[in-house]
Order: C-alpha cells, then sequence, then structure tokens
C-alpha cells in the first residue's frame, strides 16, 4: 500500500529516527526505493493526474490559488509544515521538514503555474483533462488508467505542466513516501519553496525571497526545473543563461499603401526591419553588435572537462528537426554557454490566404536575448539599441508621435521586458561532487552540464538568500513539448525521477 499516513504517524516515523539510521545511500537501498516506487506506481500516477486536472494558467489568480491549496494538502499529509504567502498576488508555498541528526539543509524550488494553452491544438485531449498514451503522440494509443497491474516506463500522460513542473514536485514528495515505506532516514533537512507565477516572469519572487529569507536558509538550493540531456540520462546542471526580452518595431508610412501606387517609393518597414535584424548576426551566428561578447568569462578547467564528456548529439538532432545545418561548427553545449540573440517572432502585413498588395505601415520583430554568468542583460538591451542607431535608427523607447517620423528619416521603437542574469555554480564543490557520485552509484551514466541552455531565475535566489550554491536536478523527458500544445511526461523518467529525489535526500554528509 503506497504510504500516504497521517501527519502524526509520518511525522513520528521521521522525527523519532529510531528505525533506521542515516546511511549512505547504496545499492541495497537504491534497489529497496525503486522496488517501493514501482509498486506504488499507479497511486503515484493518480496523484500526478489529480494535479493536472487543475487548470493553472499563469496570471489567473483564482486558479493558481487553487493549485496552492491542493498542493498544501499534499505536502501536509507528509508531514511538510506548510504555509501559503502573498495569496492575493503571487501565491508561494514554503514547507519546512526537520529530520534528526540530519547533516545539511537543502531548500528545492519548483514551479506549479503553466503556459497559456490553445484547447483547438491538443490532439484527443484537453490541456487539463490529462489522458495517458502508451508512447509518443504520433505512435501512441490512448489508454485508461489501469486499476492495478504493469504501468511502462514509455506510457506518456498528455496534459499541460505534465512536465513543466507539476511532475517534479509530485516526484519530490513520492520519494518521501519511498523513504518511509522502507524504513530510511533523509540526511537533509528539506525546505520545498513552490511558485505560482514562474510563467509570468516572477516578477514577486525577489520581493518575496527577501521578505522570507530566515525561513529559506539552507546549505545548497536545488532546482527541478528544465528537461535532461537529450540522451535521456539522469542529468545535473549547476549554471543557467539569464535573459531578457526585446520587442523591436520600425516604421513606414502612418497607413498601409498600396504597392502599385507607392512601392518603390514610399520606405517600406519590412525590408528595413529584415536588413536590420540581418546586420545583427553573420551566416556563422556569431552576433556582430559591439561589444555583445565582452564580458564573457571563460569556462573553468572543471567546467571544461565536463563538456568535453558530454554525448555529442548534434547528428541525431539535425536528423529530427531535419535541418541541413547548423550556425556555425560549434558543439551545441558549446554554443549553450555563449551568450545568444534570437529572434522568436515577425509581424507585418498579411501572409497566406490573407496576403494583400501594400506596404504595410510597420514591421515588428520579438527578440531574446540570452546571457550567460558575468554578461549584465540591461548592458547587453544597451549594446543592442546602440547598434541599431549605427544603422541610420532614430530610436525611441514610447510610440512615437507623427512629427517624429516625420522629421526622422528612420524611426524604431525598442521596449525591453524584465529579466534577470545567469549563474553558475563552482562544479568542484564538495557538495556538488557528493551528489554527483551518490546519483552515479545508483543510476551510472549521469550527465552533469555547466549551463542549462534555458533560462531559470537562478540568480534571483543568489541575490535573494546569498546562497550562490544552486543546483538543477531535472527529471522530465527533453521531448516533453513544454510551453506548448500537447505538452506531455513520459513515465519511465518520472519515476527515475523520484529514485533521484531519493537518492538526493539521503545523500552523505560531507563528513561521512
Amino acid at each position: 500500500m503506497r504510504a500516504i499516513v497521517p501527519v502524526i504517524a509520518f511525522w513520528t516515523v521521521f522525527q523519532m529516527g529510531g528505525s533506521a539510521p542515516l546511511f549512505a545511500f547504496g545499492a541495497e537501498e537504491g534497489t529497496v526505493v525503486r522496488e517501493s516506487i514501482n509498486r506504488n506506481r499507479v497511486e503515484i500516477l493518480e496523484e500526478l493526474m489529480e494535479f493536472l486536472t487543475l487548470p493553472n494558467v499563469s496570471g489567473n489568480l483564482d486558479d493558481i490559488l487553487e493549485n496552492a491549496r491542493h498542493l498544501q494538502k499534499l505536502m501536509e499529509r507528509r508531514g511538510i509544515r506548510t504555509q501559503i504567502v502573498d495569496q492575493e498576488r503571487a501565491p508561494l508555498v514554503i514547507g519546512h521538514i526537520e529530520f534528526e541528526n540530519a547533516q545539511r539543509t537543502l531548500l528545492l524550488y519548483a514551479h506549479y503555474d503553466g503556459q497559456a494553452v490553445d484547447e483547438s491544438r491538443w490532439v484527443d485531449s484537453k490541456p487539463f483533462a490529462p489522458i495517458l498514451r502508451d508512447g509518443t503522440l504520433e505512435e501512441g494509443r490512448v489508454l485508461e488508467l489501469p486499476a492495478g497491474g504493469e504501468i511502462l516506463d514509455d506510457w506518456r500522460v498528455f496534459a499541460r505542466s505534465a512536465s513543466d513542473d507539476k511532475s517534479p514536485i509530485v516526484a519530490m514528495l513520492a520519494a518521501l513516501d519511498a523513504l518511509e515505506e522502507t524504513g530510511q532516514t533523509p540526511t537533509s533537512n528539506l525546505i520545498f519553496v513552490f511558485e505560482g507565477e514562474e510563467e509570468a516572469g516572477s516578477a514577486h519572487l525577489p520581493e518575496l525571497l527577501t521578505e522570507y529569507r530566515d525561513l529559506l536558509r539552507a546549505d545548497a538550493i536545488i532546482v527541478a526545473d528544465g528537461p535532461v540531456f537529450i540522451t535521456n540520462a539522469p542529468t545535473v546542471y549547476f549554471g543557467a543563461r539569464g535573459i531578457v526580452t526585446l520587442e523591436l518595431t520600425v516604421y513606414g508610412a502612418a497607413r498601409n499603401l498600396h504597392s502599385g501606387h507607392y512601392g518603390n517609393w514610399v520606405p517600406n518597414p519590412a525590408q528595413r526591419l529584415a536588413n536590420l535584424l540581418a546586420s545583427m548576426k553573420d551566416d556563422s551566428g556569431r552576433v556582430l553588435v559591439e561589444g555583445f561578447y565582452d564580458d564573457l568569462k571563460p569556462l573553468t578547467p572543471a567546467e571544461e572537462e565536463a563538456l568535453e564528456s558530454v554525448p555529442g548529439v548534434e547528428a541525431r538532432l539535425m536528423e529530427e528537426f531535419a535541418i541541413g545545418s547548423t550556425e556555425g561548427d560549434r558543439t551545441l553545449m558549446r554554443a549553450i554557454n555563449l551568450p545568444s540573440l534570437n529572434v522568436r517572432g515577425l509581424r507585418s502585413g498579411w501572409t497566406g490566404e490573407q496576403a494583400r498588395t501594400i506596404v504595410p505601415d510597420r514591421a515588428t520583430a520579438s527578440i531574446d536575448l540570452r546571457v550567460v554568468e558575468s554578461i549584465d542583460p540591461a548592458r547587453q538591451v544597451e549594446r543592442v539599441i546602440e547598434h541599431i542607431r549605427k544603422q541610420g535608427f532614430y530610436v525611441v523607447s514610447s510610440e512615437p508621435a507623427t512629427e517624429t517620423l516625420r522629421a526622422q528619416p528612420k524611426v524604431a521603437l525598442v521596449t525591453s521586458a524584465w529579466g534577470y542574469a545567469a549563474h553558475r555554480t563552482a562544479m568542484g564543490d564538495p557538495l556538488c561532487v557528493t551528489l554527483l557520485e551518490a546519483l552515479r552509484s545508483q543510476f551510472g551514466e549521469v550527465v552533469a552540464l555547466p549551463t542549462l541552455g534555458g533560462s531559470v531565475p537562478l540568480v534571483v535566489f543568489k541575490e535573494k538568500l546569498g546562497n550562490d550554491l544552486i543546483i538543477g536536478l531535472p527529471i522530465v523527458n527533453p521531448d516533453n513539448n513544454q510551453h506548448s500544445s500537447n505538452e506531455n511526461l513520459r513515465l519511465g523518467h518520472f519515476y527515475r525521477g523520484i529514485e533521484s529525489f531519493a537518492v538526493l535526500y539521503t545523500m552523505p554528509g560531507l563528513s561521512d
């Protein structure tokens, strides 16, 4: 039977510590934990799927608060002292659980809010009506959740936040269940911080971390956001890129004009924008904005060694993505450890069946700038704006007046959104080494990444909590469609992720 027990009973088992001594997670203990997880696969999956039925689009406060209250109940059932703070703006769920003779305190972070949804693009399902398939979207058949019997690793759950981030949250809690059922005591006190505003930019997170700093003191911070490496091996990352976004609009005439009557005479903003964007990067993908790489901090010898050990996946990905070339001759991981400029969207006039013979009045590009450690996002934005000026544009920060458009040959509106810097933890730190050794003892191959390609607000935790020992422990499959339609979770990754958290909770102290 699954180890969901009343709070008092659960708390007593862990607090008394009399049933099992502290230990280094070894082969025998790892086996019994795995067996416990496998016995309870159906019940664990049911708990996840119930959580996934709750709409959680970031910014919808009523739904987010319902998710927070549901999460509070899940945590309190495990004896975790839980509170929801800032319920009127951005509910943050904070939980604490302590263990006798603990060697350290770990803070675990994930988010329970999700990206917006377009139900019309979900195949055979809706975003908040999770379904089970016996494989990928292209190959799998829809299944009923079995009341008993076997659940296979290649089965997948399809729902919003199935991977990003509700399954890691459930995995963290299920790991406690497995340890309780097998009579094993964690070697670390645990603090859980679950955010409900990450997908909206974490605007209130810095303030909340500052306000509750005394409740969140820990020896290390563990972040569960993101997928495992492309090879699907267990993965640990020690940094993440920062990000800031730009909206760039180039102007033409005051209104759309007939291309026959005015084309070749009235400047075309779509063409001007295309030329401007082309001036920002060369064919090898190198950004041509002056100073873009000036503050780049070299990788350490340990990080260089880790990059050399990452399996090569470039040929496999090129085939999967149906591309005949890449930007330059770098490996994927080398590219991820550089700052980047990405055009994430373009808009001007109409296309396809709606196309019309006009000179459009304006053209807009949406750009994201990824930054690596030591590069200031705000400074990077300034460099891009200066580059735009050097191409002959008069740059404004709000919608230009008609007088400005008449007076200036070329006008560009540039606005930027709130962003955050990158962070990298020293891979040689003793706790990092201990975690990698513990995971390798359980799983064998483990991929260690100096930097995750995506952006996670690690630096906010460093700045507000004064702790720069931040480690990423992702568990979900890399082909999970996060942020898109048909988001999914491969169950083999999910159950292995529960094991990973059990290893984390029971890894030996530094003095052991």
